[in-house]
C-alpha cells in the first residue's frame, strides 16, 4: 500500500490531466493488489454470513417446564479422583433442540472459573438411545443436543475429574474426605433462572464415610445420601464435605460446624476453646441483626491434602484449616481468621449483594466494582469478630492488620492502579501466581478495603462522640427483613445513604478518593484515628512469626524485598526493593551469604552486620545453570511492622472496636 501511494505521489508530481491520472492509478491499483482485495471483500462477505455469533437463550424466569431433574454422582472411586454423573432431565413435548450449560461465572469466585476443562466423557441419552452434542464455537460452555422427534427424557452421562496433586488445580477428593461443589460436576438448560429450575440431588460416598451439607432433607440407604427436592441456585450454594471421619457440632443460635479430618485424633476440640466458636456466632449476631438463614453450618476440612479454600454459602460455608488447628489451638491461632470472615458472608455478600454481583443464571457475566465491600468489609469483620469472641488473640489480630498496613504503605503498585482497579483482578488474573505481585498489585481490596472501613468506622465513633460506630451501620444495612427474598442487592448510592443515616459526611467523595485514584497515600488514617501506630521493629510481629514458622520461609519483605524458603529458594522479589535492583528474583536461589551456606539465621545475621559495618550483604547466587555473587547495599537492619498505641495511652478508639459486645 505504501508503494502505491509513493508512485501515485509521482504521477501527480508530472502534472497529468486528471481523467489520465485517475485511470493510471486505476491500472496501476488493478495490477499491483487485484487478487488480495479479491480476496478481503470474500472474507468480509464470509465473515458476515458464517462468522456471525450466535445468541444462547436468554435466562427467563419461569420454570424449567419439563420437571423435576435427577442428578446422581457416583463420588466413590477416591483413589482416581473421578467424580461419574448421571442426569436425568425431563423434556417438555415437541422439544427440538436443548442447550446444557456448564456453570462458568462462580459464586464467590467473581469470575468466570467454572472447570469445564474437568468435564470429559459427555454422552448424551435421548429416550435410552445416545444422540449426538456439538459444543458451542463461541460460548464452550455451552451444549447444543439435536432431540429426536417425540423425546421425553435426556440423560447425560459425563465424569468430572477432580486434580490429583496442586499443579493441576484445587485438590478437592483424597482418600480420606472430599469437597463435592455441585456447580462443577452437573449441568442445566438455558434459557430459564436458576432458581426456576427444580433439582433432586443424590451422592454415592465410599462406604463407611458421612457427609455434611446446608441442603435440607438428607437421608441415606447403604452408601447412597440423598437430599430433599431443591432449586438449582439452592443446590450451587450447598456444597458438601465428606469423609472417614467427620464430626459435628452445636454452636447455638441455629449455627453447627462439621469437620473432616485426616485421621479421628485430629477432631479432639477441647470444650474450653469451642466456646470461642461460639462467641464468634454471637458476636456475628450482635453486629448484624437478623440472620438471613434458618441453620447454618461451617464445613471445615482438617487437613494438608485436600486444596485449602475459604468459600462463602448462605447458609454453609467451605473452610480448610491446617490439620492440627483443633489439637494445637494456640499454636494455630493464626490460622482461623476464615471462619469469622465467611460467616459474615452470609449477611455482607450472600444476602446483601451489589446489583451487578447478581445474573439470574452462571454463564452471565458478573461485575466487580464494589468488592471493596463485598469482600473489603467483610475482611474487616472478620478481624473484629475473631478479636471480640477470642477465636483469635487480640495480638495476633493487630499483626494481621499491621501486615496489611506494612504491605500497603511499602506497595510500588498502589502508584499507578486504583483499588478500583483491583476489583477486576479476579478476572484478568484468575489468582494466578505473577512475576512481581508488589508492582501488579493483586486484589487488594480485601485489606486495604478494610482499612478504608476501620477509617469509616472511626470517622463515625469521632463524629458521633462514641455513641455510633461501624456496627451501626451493618446492622441497619445487612439485617435481614424478615421476609421470603434470599437477595437484597444494592448499589453504591445505597451504601452512602445508609451511612449518612448513621453519621451524615461526605461519605461518597471519602469512598471515590480512596478507592477511584491511584497514588493515593498509604492507608494507614483509620489506624491512626483509632490511637495506635504503624511502626517497624527487627523482630516479626506474632501473626508473622507463626506464618513463617508454618510455611517454612523468612519474609524479608520489609527490608531486602524478598520471601526466601528456608533452602534459599527466592519465592518472590519486591519491585525496586534492594535485592531488586542487585538482580535477585524469583526463581533465584541463595547458596552462600558473605561466604557462608545459607539458612535463615545467617542471612538474618547478614542484615544485622550489614547494619552496623555499612558494608554490603554478598550473596552467592544460584539462576538456572548460573552461579553469581552479588552486592546488595543494604543497610537499614530488619523490620517487620507491628501496631502499637500512640501517646503511651492505655485505650484507644481501636482498643474499644476488638473489645467484646457480648454480655
Amino acid at each position: 500500500m505504501s508503494g502505491a501511494i509513493l508512485k501515485l505521489s509521482s504521477l501527480a508530481a508530472m502534472k497529468w490531466p486528471m481523467r489520465t491520472l485517475i485511470l493510471a492509478v486505476a491500472a496501476m491499483a488493478a495490477l499491483t493488489f487485484p487478487a488480495n482485495a479479491q480476496i478481503g471483500a470474500a472474507s468480509v462477505a464470509e465473515r458476515g454470513t458464517q462468522g456471525e455469533r450466535p445468541r444462547l437463550p436468554p435466562a427467563v424466569n419461569r420454570p424449567w417446564p419439563g420437571g423435576t431433574i435427577q442428578l446422581s454422582i457416583d463420588a466413590s472411586d477416591v483413589t482416581r479422583g473421578a467424580y461419574r454423573v448421571t442426569q436425568t432431565i425431563p423434556l417438555p413435548a415437541g422439544m427440538e433442540r436443548v442447550t446444557m450449560l456448564l456453570p462458568k461465572w462462580l459464586p464467590g469466585n467473581h469470575a468466570p472459573r467454572g472447570p469445564i476443562a474437568a468435564l470429559v466423557d459427555l454422552r448424551f441419552f435421548a429416550d435410552g438411545k445416545q444422540v449426538g452434542w456439538k459444543r458451542d464455537p463461541f460460548e464452550v460452555y455451552a451444549f447444543h443436543v439435536d432431540l429426536p422427534s417425540g423425546a421425553r427424557e435426556l440423560t447425560a452421562r459425563f465424569i468430572h475429574t477432580s486434580p490429583l496433586r496442586t499443579a493441576e488445580g484445587r485438590v478437592t477428593m483424597t482418600p480420606r474426605m472430599l469437597n463435592l461443589q455441585w456447580e462443577k460436576m452437573s449441568l442445566y438448560p438455558a434459557g430459564h433462572f436458576v432458581r426456576r429450575i427444580r433439582v433432586r440431588p443424590e451422592v454415592t460416598l465410599p462406604t463407611g464415610w458421612s457427609a455434611a451439607s446446608a441442603l435440607a432433607g438428607q437421608s441415606r440407604s447403604g452408601d447412597r445420601v440423598n437430599w430433599a427436592e431443591t432449586d438449582y441456585e439452592t443446590l450451587v450454594d450447598s456444597p458438601i464435605f465428606a469423609g472417614a471421619h467427620l464430626q459435628g457440632w452445636n454452636l447455638g443460635n441455629s449455627v453447627r460446624m462439621f469437620a473432616v479430618a485426616d485421621s479421628p485424633e485430629l477432631l479432639g476440640l477441647p470444650s474450653a476453646k469451642a466456646v470461642h466458636l461460639q462467641a464468634m456466632v454471637e458476636e456475628a449476631l450482635l453486629t448484624f441483626g437478623k440472620p438471613p438463614f434458618d441453620q447454618y453450618d461451617f464445613l471445615v476440612a482438617l487437613s494438608d491434602q485436600l486444596g485449602g479454600i475459604g468459600l462463602e454459602h448462605l447458609k454453609s460455608s467451605e473452610n480448610q484449616l491446617e490439620p492440627y488447628n483443633f489439637i494445637q489451638w494456640d499454636k494455630y491461632d493464626w490460622d482461623r481468621n476464615v471462619l469469622a470472615h465467611e460467616l459474615a458472608h452470609s449477611w455482607n455478600g450472600k444476602y446483601r449483594r451489589p446489583a451487578k454481583l447478581w445474573t439470574p443464571d452462571y454463564n452471565q457475566p458478573m461485575q466487580d466494582d464494589l468488592l471493596w465491600v463485598y469482600e473489603g468489609q467483610t475482611q474487616f469483620w472478620g478481624w473484629v469478630h475473631s478479636a471480640r469472641s477470642g477465636l483469635q488473640d487480640k495480638q495476633t489480630v493487630l499483626g494481621i492488620m499491621a501486615r496489611a498496613a506494612g504491605f500497603l504503605s511499602e506497595h510500588p503498585g498502589r502508584a499507578w492502579r486504583s483499588l478500583a482497579d483491583t476489583t477486576s483482578d479476579p478476572i484478568i488474573a484468575a489468582r494466578k501466581p505473577k512475576p512481581y505481585s508488589s508492582l501488579t498489585r493483586n486484589e487488594d481490596y480485601y485489606t486495604e478495603g478494610a482499612l478504608i472501613w476501620l477509617e469509616a468506622d472511626q470517622l463515625i465513633r469521632q463524629g458521633t462522640r462514641g455513641k455510633k460506630g461501624l456496627d451501626d451501620f451493618a446492622r441497619r444495612f445487612f439485617s435481614h427483613n424478615g421476609g421470603v427474598e434470599r437477595v437484597r442487592l444494592y448499589e453504591f448510592g445505597d451504601i452512602v445513604a445508609a451511612l449518612n443515616a448513621v453519621h451524615p459526611y461526605e461519605w461518597a467523595n471519602f469512598f471515590k478518593s480512596r478507592i477511584d485514584l491511584a497514588g493515593q497515600a498509604a492507608p494507614i488514617a483509620g489506624i491512626e484515628r483509632a490511637g495506635y501506630r504503624l511502626v517497624w521493629k527487627n523482630e516479626p510481629n506474632p501473626y508473622s512469626k507463626a506464618r513463617m514458622d508454618q510455611e517454612h520461609d523468612l519474609d524479608l519483605y520489609f527490608s531486602l524485598g524478598l520471601k526466601i524458603d528456608y533452602d534459599g529458594a527466592v519465592s518472590s522479589t519486591r519491585w525496586e526493593g534492594p535485592a531488586f535492583k542487585a538482580g535477585v528474583v524469583t526463581g533465584a536461589k541463595i547458596i552462600a551469604v558473605d561466604t557462608i551456606a545459607f539458612s535463615s539465621s545467617v542471612m538474618s545475621q547478614a542484615i544485622k552486620r550489614a547494619q552496623v559495618a555499612r558494608k554490603p550483604i554478598r550473596l552467592l547466587v544460584r539462576r538456572s545453570d548460573r552461579f553469581e555473587t552479588v552486592s546488595v547495599p543494604y543497610y537499614g537492619g530488619l523490620r517487620w511492622p507491628w501496631l502499637e498505641r500512640a501517646g503511651g495511652r492505655k485505650s484507644t478508639g481501636l482498643d474499644e472496636l476488638l473489645a467484646p459486645r457480648r454480655d
